[in-house]
């Protein structure tokens, strides 16, 4: 709108275009509906005419066509054939009139007769008399109870006369007779109208078998459903199932079709782990004895190969799956409680992980247990699951199965895979929790059986972390002292004022700090050392145990090794009594031999000369750590050695590796550290000439013990072989560095002397080994056996301080 000077509205001109839409006619379209409503006159519809004739143009000339019009049209001409049969006249007839035919052409259905024994529309205000039959009223007679046809039944009209219906005519059917009948539904009619009306319901005679079925069976009965079978084993994952891989005639392509599926199992488990539950059952199935199918009575055997294949499988593929933590039980609670769909999974995979690891066990103890041929192999899968995976659950299982097997007296090479296992078992614990586990059943095993064992198991013992983790105790180190003494200072400063929003954000702090270091893994130093102490008990027991025992054991060895590596560790009560126990053994060991033994020098057996340098050693061992504060006289044990010394020279094999002895490392019986009689010897002789030994009551090492040694272990040298004699003149030479009065025995000039040196003197005390010279080593310089010997030899004579 545009608004003029004066404030009034003026029209705007209409610049708006003619629709596309409108028709231009001539005249104007309001004169012509005003004619046409005058006239009365109604325009004609095509839809409402009954033919529509087909438009013809007069001045269209007929168009000639090409020869190539004509051509395509002698070749396709068939194809439009169908152009000259259409039917003219009902292709120009209309819409309405087409209906009009249809309705006319329309079969006209009559209403069927529905039978109801309701009454009429007409008699709505009769009485209930008039509803009756009146059948019982009328006299009987034969001529008129004659009933009606079926024609006569459907030409008849029922509903406004008093005659019976036909239904009340006939005859009615006893209770064994409605049995053996079956009412079937009419079909529906549809009326003319739309409307669709039920047409009844028909009886039809039911056969005898339809019908005692039917009195019979109330519910209807299905087919049983087959059994379905076990995935574990069936035919899945488009695998076969295993017993038709097992029951193959060649055992050739058995065993190549069982490990086709075996790396197939494996390589799918790896690869999708949490969802592979039912492929491990499956890969333990191959390694069954027996697999049972489902339907038959009769089990099918398992191929040992095939068993085989599959434990070694198992073991590689759960050293993979197996997690870094231990699976515990669920509670009840944990169990009733409401979680998230990945915690309900992820307590699935492990429950299930654990029951199939339980299987797995079960399985190789019982091989184990049932001594098959597959019992090295099974002991082997055991080692390496405990080394492998020693914090998961059922250690304890296995440790018991690999200390079981060590309590046989033989020894085969199953039995050094074992002590091995647990000699890394002990190497790697951090915690000691395992290694007081593993000696709990070592102790209880050595009690049952009654020192019955094989000495090497002890061995392992030495490998337990307790001579460097226990000698500190973790409260007084320097970092324990730094955080108590800052804990002190902090109690002491006046605490800043928080607020209760503060105090409770420095809880939760506190709280995810604590979580923090859990999550860490950080061993805790105090259980630790609780559990070291408790393991150095029983240790200790074991090892007393071992040494009160009436009759020397041959796990003597062993428990005196054991008792000089951790004597460091021994309380100092302790210490007398402990002596005293060893000093009865040495001595029993020296008389137990027999009387013409004793009077040729003889020492006896390996394994008594074993025992007695065995005591020497732990009896110095004590005292040169924490015992160095007792005055205790050891010369009986300087005096023992001594007197071992040249029988020793005549004892064949003294160099040779002896069975029971454990090497420094743990490790019996070593190819490079092979522990010898000659090595216990000189370990007794370094222990007793240490300088951090007491000797006799903390006076040290005099010269004229160090000359009788000397002196006999040049004799002995003569008779012992090269390596030997080696280690005797290297030991010579050592004590001659430390006693510089020991250069005088080297020269052969005539000197004042205040006795004679007396060989058959077993004292080193009173036999004068200063008087004397050393002249064996002149004769060791002329040994050609090994040129070695001689050149230490002429070192020594030619050594000057």
């Amino acid at each position: 709108m545009i608004f003029s000077h004066n404030g009034k509205k003026r029209p705007s001109s209409s610049t708006e275009a003619p629709s596309k839409r409108r028709k231009i006619v001539a005249g104007s379209s309001k004169d012509n509906v005003k004619k046409n409503a005058k006239s009365g006159v109604k325009k004609d519809k095509l839809a409402d005419r009954g033919v529509i004739p087909i438009p013809v143009d007069d001045n269209d000339e007929d168009v000639n066509l090409s020869d190539n019009d004509m051509e395509l049209l002698n070749e396709f001409g068939g194809s439009v054939g169908f152009l000259q049969t259409l039917d003219k006249k009902g292709i120009m007839r209309s819409k309405k009139e087409t209906q009009r035919l249809h309705e006319l052409s329309k079969p006209v259905r009559e209403r069927p007769h529905i039978v109801d024994d309701l009454p009429p529309v007409e008699s709505e205000g009769e009485d209930e008399d008039s509803w009756s039959s009146g059948v019982e009223d009328l006299p009987s007679s034969s001529g008129e109870e004659e009933h009606l046809s079926s024609s006569e039944d459907e030409n008849h009209d029922f509903s406004d006369s008093d005659e019976e219906m036909p239904y009340e005519q006939q005859p009615r059917t006893t209770q064994s007779k409605k049995a053996k009948e079956k009412e079937v539904a009419r079909l529906p009619i549809k009326l003319a109208d739309g409307k669709i009306l039920k047409s009844g319901i028909r009886t039809v005679a039911a056969s005898d078998a339809e019908a005692s079925e039917e009195e019979s069976e109330d519910e209807p009965q299905y087919p049983p459903r087959p059994p379905l079978q076990d995935g574990s084993r069936g035919a899945r994952f488009g695998r076969p199932a295993i017993a038709t891989v097992l029951r193959t005639s060649s055992r050739k392509a058995k065993v190549q079709l069982a490990k086709e599926q075996i790396a197939g199992i494996c390589s799918d488990i790896l690869a999708d782990p949490e969802n592979s539950l039912i492929l491990l059952k499956r890969l333990h199935s191959f390694a069954l004895p027996e697999i049972k199918v489902d339907g038959e009575s009769e089990s099918v055997p398992n191929d040992e190969i095939v068993r085989k294949l599959a434990m070694l499988s198992q073991l590689a593929v759960f050293k993979d799956i197996i997690p870094g933590y231990r699976i515990r039980a669920l509670t009840d609670a944990e169990r009733s409680e409401k979680v998230s769909q990945i915690v309900a999974r992820t307590r699935e995979w492990e429950q299930g992980l654990v029951s199939v690891y339980q299987n797995y066990l079960r399985l190789l103890d019982g091989e184990i247990k049932g001594r098959t041929t597959l019992a090295d192999a099974a002991i082997a899968c055991m080692c390496a699951l405990l080394t492998e995976v020693t914090h998961f659950n059922f250690r304890q299982n296995l440790m018991s199965a690999i200390v079981t097997r060590l309590s046989k007296r033989s020894w085969d090479e199953t039995s050094d895979r074992c002590l091995n296992t647990l000699n890394t078992v002990f190497r790697a614990d951090h915690t000691g929790e395992a290694s007081l586990e593993a000696l709990r059943l070592l102790n209880r095993m050595v009690k049952e059986r009654k020192f019955r064992i094989h000495p090497n198991v002890l061995s392992c013992l030495l490998n337990l972390r307790l001579r460097t983790e226990l000698n500190v105790r973790a409260s007084l180190t320097t970092a324990d002292r730094a955080e108590s003494d800052k804990k002190k200072k902090q109690k002491k400063k006046d605490k800043p004022y928080l607020s209760k929003k503060s105090k409770k954000d420095l809880k939760e702090r506190k709280e995810i700090e604590k979580e923090l270091r859990e999550a860490e893994a950080e061993v805790d130093k105090e259980e630790r050392a609780t559990r070291h102490t408790e393991t150095l008990k029983l240790l200790f027991v074991l090892y007393f145990r071992i040494l009160k025992h009436p009759t020397p054991s041959p796990l003597l060895p062993a428990a005196l090794t054991g008792i000089s590596k951790f004597a460091h560790l021994v309380n100092i009560d302790f210490f007398k009594d402990l002596l005293k126990v060893l000093k009865d053994l040495m001595v029993l060991d020296s008389t137990d031999s027999e009387p013409s033994e004793a009077a040729s020098g003889s020492l006896g057996d390996e394994k008594r000369i074993c025992h007695r340098l065995l005591c020497i050693s732990t009896a110095f061992e004590l005292l040169s750590g924490q015992g160095e504060a007792l005055n205790i006289d050891l010369s009986d044990f300087i005096t023992e050695l001594y007197a071992m010394l040249l029988p020793l020279s005549l004892l064949p094999g003294i160099d040779a590796p002896y069975p029971g002895l454990s090497a420094p490392n743990g490790r019996p019986n070593s190819a490079d550290q092979s522990r010898s009689i000659a090595d216990l010897c000189f370990n007794a002789l370094q222990v007793i000439f240490s300088p951090r030994s007491s000797g006799t009551g903390g006076l040290g090492n005099p010269t004229w013990r160090a000359a009788a040694f000397s002196k006999r272990l040049l004799i002995a040298s003569l008779h012992w072989p090269p390596s030997v004699a080696l280690q005797a003149i290297s030991f010579v030479k050592s004590l001659i560095v430390k006693h510089p009065k020991l250069e005088a025995l080297l020269t052969t000039e005539d000197r004042t002397h205040n006795g004679v040196y007396r060989a058959d003197v077993d004292d080193p005390q009173l036999c004068h080994a200063l008087e004397s010279s050393l002249y064996e080593l002149h004769l060791l310089q002329k040994v050609k056996a090994n040129p070695r010997v001689g050149e230490e030899a002429r070192r020594i004579l030619d050594y000057t301080s």
